[in-house]
């Protein structure tokens, strides 16, 4: 009775196994892509937008492997010793090309639509800075996300200017209030003057100069969650955000 019981939990797991990895394999969520699908998905996404990343590809892959295979013949190296430092200099050329250009496909597959702020923040190193999309929005759906990091609180306002600013300026006097002396900075994402443009909005906020140590961060991280905890729920956009992790890992080679 006990070896028939543990033949069929076997099987249920043999089962729940083959159901998960089916699931994963007809998932469209990045997260259950593997790594060799997500840049596959981040090639095809960017070549979508930037068709000109192929040859760039192919050009950078083939001259990289042809420089290292011409110093290997002028130097009567063995073939065989420097055949496969060529094909994965070659191969790592090209995807240094890649990722270089995902983010720029990136900036204009979403720049403009609300939320788009995020596609930057995403690539901000999770273990110095925190983010928190639409703390605030008007029914127009301007928006105001936040930034806790090293340089301190990070407002960043993205709508038209006109209505963005005052609810820009409204809650950088509720965060100076809570934040006791952490520098509240205010950023207004677009393509204007005196606006960041969403392919430097990353750059911007780590180039920073620091104002707190990863302790005072989570401090003034504990004070803004009681801030955000009596604030009303802001009308966000409807549907998922522009959040292509799986693109974004393939751009950190996770």
């Amino acid at each position: 009775m006990a070896s028939e019981k543990a033949k069929e939990l076997a099987a249920k797991q043999k089962a729940a196994i083959k159901a998960e990895k089916l699931r994963k394999k007809n998932s469209d969520d990045p997260r259950d892509w593997g790594q060799v699908r997500q840049l596959r998905e981040a090639y095809k996404r960017t070549a979508e937008i930037d068709p000109a990343v192929t040859w760039w590809m192919l050009g950078v892959g083939v001259g990289v492997a042809a420089v290292i295979a011409i110093i290997g013949l002028l130097a009567n190296i063995a073939w065989w010793a420097w055949l496969p430092l060529a094909i994965v200099s070659g191969l790592l050329g090209a995807m240094i090309v890649l990722t270089r250009r995902v983010k720029g496909a990136m900036v204009k597959r979403y720049e403009g639509q609300p939320g788009s702020a995020e596609v930057a923040l995403q690539l901000l190193n999770k273990k110095k800075y925190t983010y928190d999309m639409g703390i605030t929005a008007t029914r127009q759906l301007d928006l105001v996300h936040r930034v806790v990091g090293p340089g301190g609180v990070v407002l960043i306002g993205e709508g038209t200017v006109g209505r963005v600013k005052p609810l820009l300026s409204g809650e950088a006097r509720k965060h100076e209030q809570i934040a006791y002396g952490t520098p509240v900075t205010q950023l207004f994402l677009g393509n204007g003057d005196g606006q960041v443009k969403l392919g430097d909005l990353e750059k911007r906020i780590t180039k920073m100069p620091t104002v707190l140590q990863p302790h005072q961060a989570a401090e003034v991280r504990r004070r803004l969650a009681a801030l955000d905890a009596v604030r009303p729920k802001a009308p966000m956009p409807k549907g998922p955000m522009p959040t292509p992790k799986g693109i974004n890992r393939a751009m950190r080679g996770r």
